[in-house]
């Protein structure tokens, strides 16, 4: 492999999108028959590298070249018809086409000039439906399919020019574990007849049986590369993806397991569409007890926050105490105790600290909300003295403790904190993890946390749950999860 020379060659490779460099001096080659996989957590610019190299997005410095021509900056139609296709993760169907329509379409001429389709586009078309496994299913219309049949039909429009680079976006968001072996074999056929394939994902895992090698970004910036086992043990991208070293924690006291069970999740699923976000996922919650729930980014965790939230439709049985979920707005949820404090922080930006905090406690008496903003003060000191602030020129830190004030206003029974650790410097990470320590020291609040960042996660945790592609893959005392999962996690 060595000796053949690169189908695909990317030199330096940059893009600005206003002041923030979305990708930053990135470069590597694929040669024919060969799987690169480019990994990173989401916001690491790699569906950027990808748009940048189709042409969908101009770079600002660079070189891209296909067979040692350099079509960076070229119109996309113009790179498609060099030899380039291009894999979408969310399907862009024509939905009053079949199938073989959509694939036809896909074969005919981009010219104006040559509107006249091919001799034999029909059967070259059927040849494609047959390959991505679509051949019983041609004639019907995309809204008729299964998720994993769309994918394939955009597997189908990628490779109807035969192309000699093919570009895969997130190949296994939505698909079941079944799904996911199929996609995979389809891929690898790619790779056996020659083609160059960049594969882009966020999980390490689920491409490391499928690439040659990998080259892991973060934030715009080259990390790692190598092999699949070499990056997964790069001690930065462990870093990246985990916080640091998977530690062992021991719990001192009485279990919280012991009380009541607060939140019961039994059998839950959620559809986005036709894809699958959540797949029979069963949790429980007991009073008093902070539960993490711990997985990469995409394995489902905001989803499974947002349907206790009642944020999205969902199938089986979410109960809080007594009480069923099912139908209740997820204001009335909220009202019955239970409050997320969201990922994206959805602050009110042009009010002031104190604005945001009195909006969050609106619903309690004159004395009750000042006792509440007092108690807030002493555990986050930094909002007390930014109270006359407006919250958009707060530091990332301080609007996420913005963020979990403003929740704890309402005084919840089950606190649910999404990502709260995400982009943030480890002195802030400090504060906040002092904070939850002095929630669970002083109230009997009980929290369930999601997070990527493993480190964070497990010493604010009686119990961890694992969350992978939109199932519980593992559940247990934080100690167990450091000696078990430790190398296993990524």
């Amino acid at each position: 492999m060595n000796g053949v020379a690169a189908r695909l060659e990317v030199r330096g490779l940059v893009k600005r999108f206003g002041g923030l460099v979305a990708v930053n001096d990135i470069g590597f080659d694929i040669r024919p028959g060969e799987i690169l996989g480019l990994i990173g957590p989401n916001g690491s610019g790699k569906s950027t590298v990808m748009k940048l190299i189709m042409g969908i997005e101009r770079p600002d410095a660079g070189v891209v070249r296909l067979d040692g021509v350099d079509v960076a900056g070229w119109p996309p139609y113009r790179i498609a018809r060099s030899g380039v296709g291009i894999v979408f993760q969310h399907s862009r169907p024509l939905h009053r086409q079949t199938v073989l329509e959509n694939i036809k379409l896909a074969l005919l001429p981009d010219s104006l000039l040559r509107l006249v389709a091919a001799p034999g586009v029909d059967e070259r078309a059927r040849e494609i439906a047959d390959l991505v496994g679509l051949g019983a299913v041609m004639h019907r219309h995309p809204s008729t399919l299964p998720f994993a049949d769309l994918r394939r039909m955009e597997m189908g429009k990628a490779i109807a020019r035969d192309p000699k680079v093919v570009l895969i976006d997130e190949p296994f968001a939505g698909l079941t574990g079944g799904e996911m072996g199929a996609f995979s074999d389809l891929i690898r056929a790619l790779r056996d007849q020659g083609r160059a394939v960049l594969l882009v994902d966020h999980n390490v895992k689920s491409v490391a049986a499928l690439v040659d090698r990998v080259l892991a970004m973060y934030l715009g910036e080259y990390v790692a590369d190598g092999t699949a086992e070499e990056v997964m043990r790069d001690e930065t991208v462990r870093r990246v993806y985990l916080g640091g070293k998977i530690e062992a924690v021991e719990r001192r006291g009485e279990a919280p397991s012991a009380k009541p069970v607060l939140l019961s999740v039994d059998a839950v699923s959620v559809f986005y569409d036709k894809a699958q976000a959540l797949d029979g996922v069963s949790i429980d919650v007991h009073e008093g007890e902070f539960v993490s729930i711990v997985g990469l980014n995409g394995a489902g965790k905001t989803t499974l926050f947002n349907a206790i939230s009642g944020l999205v439709p969902s199938t089986g049985t979410i109960r809080f105490g007594e009480r069923a979920l099912r139908g209740m707005t997820p204001g009335a949820i909220a009202r019955s105790g239970v409050v997320q404090c969201p990922e994206t922080r959805e602050l009110f930006g042009d009010m002031s600290v104190r604005e945001n905090l009195d909006l969050g406690g609106q619903h309690l008496p004159a004395d009750a909300r000042a006792r509440q903003l007092a108690w807030l003060f002493e555990l986050f000191p930094i909002l007390d003295a930014r109270q006359r602030q407006i919250a958009k020129t707060l530091s990332g830190g301080e609007q996420q403790m913005l963020a979990i004030a403003r929740a704890l206003m309402m005084q919840p029974k089950l606190l649910i904190l999404d990502e709260p650790t995400l982009g943030l410097a480890p002195v802030i990470l400090e504060q906040l993890s002092k904070a939850l320590e002095r929630l669970r020291a002083t109230t009997p609040i009980t929290v369930l946390l999601g997070e990527q960042n493993v480190t964070f996660a497990l010493p604010h945790a009686d119990r961890v749950y694992l969350l992978e592609h939109a199932r519980i893959a593992w559940e247990g005392e934080p100690a167990r999860f450091a000696a078990e999962m430790g190398d296993g996690y990524l």
